[in-house]
């Protein structure tokens, strides 16, 4: 496949099983960034129910990725489900009790790899708008659609990021988008994420001169530097949170010489550390903050270092209000509880689509996501189907 191609069909009537298609999608190893048949099997469904598929694949080679945009319906307001069928590895394979690929239930159990995060979130979403569009003729007031990269687990690079940038270019948009991942800590129902804080890794090379540990004048040690630099950027209070954000934390990752010999100074050493920020920050203002204190340390000193970034993502907000509330009162009415308005965990690909439209997430819990016997009780599933479904009532009102 060299570009994109779009399929259609007509709609059937025919409700979805949700734990049904889990099972199914469950049972093809995606691990990013293989597809494994995930997005044809979603496809082949989406058209029986009306959609027009197109199938997205950017890069070459390795880094390839396959995409899923399906949309039902070409006029406003477009509200999106967002998530991603590629899965983490499985790890140690023996130490699953039951085969992570198998789809296994077991006492009202769903086990596999995915179950939670998050083919079984997609697979609630399908389930959801097949009986949301077979109650109403198949005609709302505007559009549903998916987007589905298999890009989450990896890089990031060739999915939700591109797959918005082919919207963009054919102006098309999207008006609301909730996103299913398993944002629930122990019990489905728990906690909704209205927001994310943001991503930045900073690398950061102190040189000094090698030399033999009896002659420290001959030679220049760069650990202790490295380390005045280090104890500057932990020892700051980046700030104390806000209302909707816990404080931002930085932590040091890694500290690595190389060195092997006890008797020998080494020529460099090297750190990397990680700031989880909210949004009393931005990337080019930590940036600018750890840029300031290494020049303070180590330019007067004429120490030569090398200092590069990655930024995962900024911090986003979608101010509570009537999306959330939507979602909120889907949640309650069927499980009877008010999920807590959260920003925590790490970034998601909502960090990307908070720059086309509002954006909150909700999906299954998520205590077993990334872990051996990764698994969601099925009632879970058919309870979010529910919760997904009464969303979409909500959001497109007769």
């Amino acid at each position: 496949m060299s570009g994109p191609v779009t399929t259609s069909g007509q709609a059937s009537t025919q409700a979805v099983d949700p734990v049904a298609l889990a099972q199914d999608l469950i049972r093809c190893a995606s691990v990013t960034p293989e597809d494994a048949g995930a997005l044809d099997l979603l496809e082949r469904v989406l058209v029986t129910l009306g959609f027009t598929c197109t199938r997205l694949p950017f890069g070459e080679g390795d880094d390839r990725v396959d995409n899923l945009y399906a949309q039902r319906g070409t006029t406003g307001p477009n509200f999106c489900f967002a998530g991603h069928t590629d899965v983490v590895p499985v790890g140690d394979a023996s130490g699953w009790t039951r085969p992570p690929f198998e789809a296994t239930i077991s006492d009202s159990v769903l086990y596999g790899r995915g179950a939670a995060d998050m083919k079984g979130g997609i697979a609630a979403f399908v389930a959801a708008v097949s009986e949301f569009r077979a109650d109403r003729n198949g005609e709302i007031p505007g559009s549903t659609s998916l987007l589905i990269t298999g890009d989450e687990e990896g890089p990031a690079v060739n999915g939700t990021v591109k797959v918005l940038n082919w919207l963009r270019s054919k102006g098309e948009a999207i008006d609301a988008c909730l996103v299913g991942e398993p944002t629930n800590p122990e019990q489905l129902g728990q906690m909704m994420k209205i927001g994310r804080r943001g991503s930045i890794t900073a690398r950061l090379a102190v040189h000094g001169v090698q030399g033999h540990v009896a002659y420290p004048d001959r030679a220049d040690n760069p650990i202790p530097k490295l380390m005045r630099v280090l104890d500057r950027l932990m020892s700051a209070t980046l700030d104390d949170g806000t209302a909707q954000f816990q404080p931002s934390n930085l932590e040091v990752v890694s500290v690595d010489v190389g060195n092997t010999a006890t008797n020998m100074i080494p020529a460099s050493a090297r750190a990397m550390l990680n700031i989880r920020f909210n949004n009393l920050h931005t990337s080019e203002s930590l940036k600018r903050w750890i840029q300031d204190e290494c020049k303070t340390v180590l330019g007067g000193a004429g120490t030569q270092y090398d200092l590069t970034f990655q930024v995962s993502g900024e911090a986003f907000l979608t101010p509570p209000g009537a999306f959330s509330s939507l979602i909120s009162g889907a949640v309650q009415a069927v499980l009877g509880v008010e999920p807590e308005l959260s920003t925590s965990g790490g970034t998601s690909d909502a960090r990307f689509i908070k720059d086309m439209c509002p954006v909150v997430e909700f999906g299954l819990a998520g205590n077993t996501m990334h872990k051996v016997d990764e698994r969601v009780p099925v009632a879970d599933i058919q309870s979010l189907a529910e919760i997904y479904r009464r969303v979409l009532d909500g959001y497109f009102p007769l």
